[in-house]
């Protein structure tokens, strides 16, 4: 690449001088999954009650939603390798814009399978993001910064989680549809979010957006690693087992929040059950992103801190399944604040120090998403036979493993 930059220089800094705009417009594309992802577990509950399906099958929202990441994860990766960052997160919002904008003739079609099949399509535009911006946004700056730099990224991140429920909860959960229609008030919440990816993708496509080249893609050109080469890092597949999981328990948190809110506090509606999961639950999350990468991580180390959230989670999970009404409540919206930085956390440290094998290691770190697929369909089974209650054991043991990762599990070794 003739015009990249290499990222020497100012190593004082968050990030490198004269990469400012990239890293606005990178961290802009945080905002907007974030924003996916909020929606998503509105319409877990609108299905439950709009096509009266049990829990366990409106979980297939996040299946194939997840397993859109799984498919992608690769597929994803060769794009970034062969064509760039740039075109391969352009590329991303345009399949983005295409499944936010299907959600129109979904409606008119008026199945469960044909609001699938657009979720897959977001999905696998959202894979496309995230494979480039995790990875680009720790090279944007000084190495050592680089778990804060993508946690401030991800803080935005945490700001789509609290735009979703709400404007979703808003325009889904207070519109009863046109007429004949029930599912009409879907739309419009992707209707908007296509026409703002849209925008960025110009912005993207516009403006003059310089190649990095840092020493893992220096080392990728002339000694490109094999895919296998990744198991020699035990920190590495470790940070696999530990995302999965994370992914696992934050996914089936989600989902299932509205129905726990709504079965402990039966006074409470779904709208005012989104409203709590908007300013209480991603509230914090957004606030726990933002301590974790300003605050926080400047004087705890991520490894400990990524311990210490996931045992307070551990104890909130507890309390939750323990089914205590509005403390129980408290509990699992608190979850949000001590989940916030996790996702970021194991990304930066997994692939840290995998050299050539970068890329690909951020593909299968992105691909470990799949636990979002899963868990919350087991989640879903479990409280259709006991109670909801009962289902939030899961995410508490998903969470054991993750303070074992911020305690040992991290650690480079030599491969």
């Amino acid at each position: 690449m003739n015009n990249a930059i290499s990222v020497d220089g100012n190593k004082k800094s968050l990030v490198y001088q004269g990469f400012m705009v990239p890293f606005v417009l990178i961290t802009s594309l945080f905002f907007l999954w974030g924003f996916a992802h909020g929606c998503l577990d509105v319409l877990n509950k609108h299905f439950q009650e709009l096509l009266n399906m049990s829990k366990a099958r409106s979980a297939f929202v996040q299946f194939v939603f997840y397993g859109g990441y799984f498919f992608m994860a690769i597929p994803a990766g060769l794009l970034m390798q062969k064509v760039g960052y740039k075109k391969g997160i352009i590329f991303g919002l345009l399949l983005f814009a295409a499944g936010a904008f299907l959600m129109f003739p979904a409606t008119l079609i008026q199945t469960f399978g044909s609001f699938l099949l657009c979720l897959f399509i977001i999905a696998c535009g959202l894979t496309c993001l995230e494979t480039a911006a995790n990875p680009y946004t720790t090279v944007l700056g000084p190495p050592e910064f680089g778990e804060r730099r993508i946690n401030f990224s991800q803080s935005f991140n945490g700001l789509g989680w609290i735009a979703g429920p709400l404007v979703g909860g808003v325009l889904i959960f207070s519109v009863n549809g046109n007429g004949s229609n029930k599912f009409s008030s879907i739309a419009l919440p992707y209707m908007l979010i296509g026409s703002l990816v849209l925008i960025v993708a110009i912005l993207f496509w516009r403006i003059k957006f310089p190649d990095l080249k840092d020493e893992s893609e220096e080392e990728e050109r002339t000694s490109p690693g094999k895919l296998k080469d990744l198991f020699k890092y035990p920190h590495f597949v470790l940070a696999v087992v530990a995302q999965f999981l994370y992914v696992a328990a934050q996914t089936g948190i989600n989902s299932f929040f509205i129905n726990y809110v709504t079965e402990e506090i039966p006074s409470l509606t779904n709208q005012q059950a989104a409203q709590i999961l908007g300013f209480g639950g991603m509230g914090l999350f957004w606030l726990g992103r933002f301590t974790g990468s300003t605050i926080f991580m400047r004087v705890v180390r991520p490894n400990r801190l990524l311990a210490f959230y996931a045992t307070a989670n551990v104890i909130t999970m507890a309390l939750v399944v323990a089914g205590l009404g509005w403390t129980s409540v408290v509990a699992l919206f608190s979850t949000y604040f001590f989940m916030s930085v996790m996702f970021p956390t194991i990304f930066a440290l997994g692939i840290k120090g995998l050299g050539p094998l970068t890329k690909k290691g951020s593909s299968l770190l992105v691909m470990s998403i799949v636990g979002g697929a899963l868990i919350p369909v087991l989640m879903g089974h479990i409280a259709d036979i006991s109670t909801m209650a009962l289902g939030f054991i899961v995410p508490l043991v998903c969470f054991v493993f993750i303070v074992y990762y911020g305690i040992r599990g991290y650690k480079v070794k030599a491969a």
